[in-house]
């Protein structure tokens, strides 16, 4: 049965949604005034109280939790501004990966285990690293913004584990390989077409947490 965390975190994202809407059209159109449809606040706030909510329902009541909740916030708007701009903006990224990291701080400190905390960082560190060799070798097909999430995706997956960072990268490349290809073959893209990458990469994180509860592993 999903604890009163679980159901109190769906909450809080489904009352967040129209603002994570409102964020996510205003930073993809960089337009303060901009205002999300009907739709889109709607589709927002489920994705955020079921993203938010993955949190406790992932790791069970603990610090943690918020963490992986802050993740799922962040992860819907990411998603959102990359999908309409092809760009995944440092004003979330940077936020994302402090308030992780200091959730994950304190769960070490609470829990009395740093082993998963000191996997996290360096995790974050190789992530970040192997974009940045990624974008020298081909400038064009990894953005900033990506390394800046491979960074981010290192902190919260490597804290569950290197099984699961390895996994959510795996499946994020396998997500977004077959979303090019369904696009070509719907002609909506072509060979050449840049497609975002920061979508599929959180897909891939998210199947991979899910897969590997509870979390962290050993």
């Amino acid at each position: 049965m999903p604890s009163a965390l679980t159901f109190a975190a769906a909450v809080a994202g489904l009352l967040l949604g129209p603002w994570l809407a409102a964020v996510t059209v205003r930073l993809a159109q960089r337009n303060l005034a901009a205002r999300p449809t009907p739709v889109r606040v709607a589709v927002t706030s489920l994705l955020a109280a079921g993203l938010v909510a993955a949190g406790p329902a992932l790791t069970g009541d603990r610090p943690a939790a918020v963490a992986l909740a802050w993740f799922g916030a962040a992860a819907v708007v990411l998603a959102g501004v990359d999908l309409r701009a092809h760009r995944l903006p440092d004003r979330v990224t940077y936020p994302a990966l402090a308030g992780c990291g200091v959730a994950l701080l304190t769960d070490a400190v609470v829990t009395g285990d740093a082993g998963a905390v000191l996997r996290a960082a360096v995790a974050a560190v190789a992530a970040a690293g192997a974009g940045v060799a990624a974008r020298v070798a081909s400038p064009a097909a990894l953005g900033r913004g990506d390394v800046k999430l491979l960074g981010l995706l290192g902190v919260v997956l490597g804290w569950a584990g290197w099984g699961v960072l390895l996994g959510g990268v795996l499946v994020g490349l396998l997500v977004g390989a077959l979303g090019s290809v369904l696009l070509i073959a719907a002609g909506r893209a072509g060979w050449r077409t840049r497609v975002p990458f920061g979508p599929p990469l959180l897909v891939g994180a998210w199947v991979a947490m899910w897969l590997a509860a509870p979390l962290p592993l050993a």
